[in-house]
């Protein structure tokens, strides 16, 4: 007996069709927007994510040398596979491109609440547009799709800011900052002790004083961010800041206004990051790690050896966005559905498979024997299935023209002329013949 990987799970078919209805209402949010499916590889070049992040990202990853000598990794992430696909094809693809996927990805990581090393996302992008209405409607898509989920504003919220505003109040300082260590410290604010925090900080460049102080901004301004206005002023941090609020009144036109919160104590780990980022997050906080993020990322193509161009996406993570359904009641029933079992008695298999048959045909889920079961058995496992009408096909009923339809909830039957089922009926049930 093998025991399965550790990080990595298993779905059987009850919980898939759960799985299946909320990735299926996340996708069609977003292809109501207009965007379109891709498909990407499980494998990329290694080099794509240790010159992005540094050597020290391959012990995160599942990367090794594959049989031709390359050395290559699990996907971890989907932007930088884009962003790959973009260039490829930069002058091909009319803009602004608008992307959307689900698949799987793997990291290497501690095991925890909604984090396993296999994990699925919906990845939503946006390229060739730095309007701030791109933005908004990467949010209002996300919005959209927990909406369609059964989530309301009660149970969820984003909570945006600008990563350019993080580094223009960092440049006011008179120290020497590692900018990029001081948005890591930003990012981890919530998940460590105060004082750890206000030490990396440190770490970054930044004095002890000058660490509160950034702090006492970071928070003043996600109240108001003439707070942050009145601190300090440059070119840099003024554009942010008119970018970002005119995000937010974007957001507003789009009817998401309610659902976006500023926080500039939100950074997001990944340095691509250059803009307006945001993470979902559940209201009651039972679910406390970040449901799933996204934000601006406009170098990327153009580190990738392409022409400029702006981008924006959000990636909701299954894991924890399934954990936020469940908290809030709205996780879709863990059952499978059947609409038909065919129940054959004697030798009747053409005349089934026949039923069988004009019934897919109408778009319907019908299922047969296949185990040489007898009549208790077939109608136990069609019971099992959650048939809603079983079709019974026997040699008696056949020597008479007819079938019978049994009812599953009621336990109600009828017999039907054979050749009147299913006849004209897109959906015949008990009730068309009773």
């Amino acid at each position: 007996m093998y025991d399965r990987i550790k990080g990595f799970r298993d779905f059987y078919p009850p919980e898939m069709a759960a799985r299946r209805e909320v990735i299926d209402t996340v996708e069609d949010a977003a292809q109501r927007y207009g965007f379109r499916e891709i498909g990407t590889p499980a494998l990329e070049d290694a080099a794509m994510y240790a010159d992005k992040s540094g050597e020290e990202i391959l012990e995160e990853l599942y990367s090794f040398e594959d049989k031709g000598g390359r050395d290559v990794a699990l996907t971890p992430e989907l932007t930088p596979t884009v962003a790959r696909m973009v260039v490829a094809r930069q002058q091909a693809l009319s803009k602004p491109i608008k992307w959307v996927s689900t698949r799987p990805f793997w990291r290497y990581e501690q095991v925890q609440q909604g984090r396993f090393r296999e994990f699925y996302q919906t990845n939503i992008d946006v390229f060739g547009s730095r309007e701030p209405i791109a933005d908004a409607e990467v949010l209002a898509v996300a919005a959209d799709a927990l909406d369609a989920l059964g989530l309301t504003g009660e149970d969820f919220e984003f909570r945006v800011s600008h990563r350019d505003v993080l580094g223009a109040l960092l440049d006011t300082f008179e120290a020497d900052v590692d900018r990029r260590a001081a948005i890591r410290a930003v990012d981890k604010r919530a998940k460590v002790e105060e004082a750890a925090y206000i030490d990396m900080l440190v770490d970054a460049g930044l004095g002890i004083d000058q660490a509160r102080q950034f702090d006492e901004v970071l928070v003043a301004g996600t109240d108001d961010l003439g707070a942050v206005r009145e601190f300090a002023t440059s070119e840099t941090l003024d554009a942010a800041l008119d970018n970002l609020e005119a995000v937010l009144d974007a957001a507003a036109d789009l009817g998401v206004s309610e659902q976006c919160n500023l926080s500039l104590t939100t950074a997001r780990g990944l340095d691509y990051y250059t803009g307006v980022v945001f993470e979902c997050f559940d209201s009651t906080g039972e679910v406390s790690r970040a449901v799933f993020g996204g934000g601006r990322y406009d170098d990327l193509i153009e580190s990738f050896g392409g022409p400029p161009t702006p981008a924006v996406g959000v990636a909701p993570g299954h894991a924890t966005l399934g954990l936020l359904c469940q908290r809030a009641g709205v996780w879709p029933e863990e059952s499978i559905a059947t609409d038909y079992y065919v129940l054959q008695v004697g030798d009747t298999r053409p005349v089934a498979a026949r039923i069988a048959r004009d019934l897919r045909e109408r778009g319907h889920v019908v299922e047969t024997d296949l185990s040489d079961r007898g009549f208790g058995g077939q109608l136990d496992y069609a019971d099992s299935i959650n048939s809603e009408t079983v079709v019974i096909v026997g040699e008696q009923d056949l020597a008479n023209d007819e079938v019978t339809i049994k009812d599953m909830a009621s336990g109600d039957q009828t017999q039907v002329p054979v050749e009147a089922f299913p006849g004209a009926h897109d959906r015949p049930t008990f009730d068309d013949f009773a």
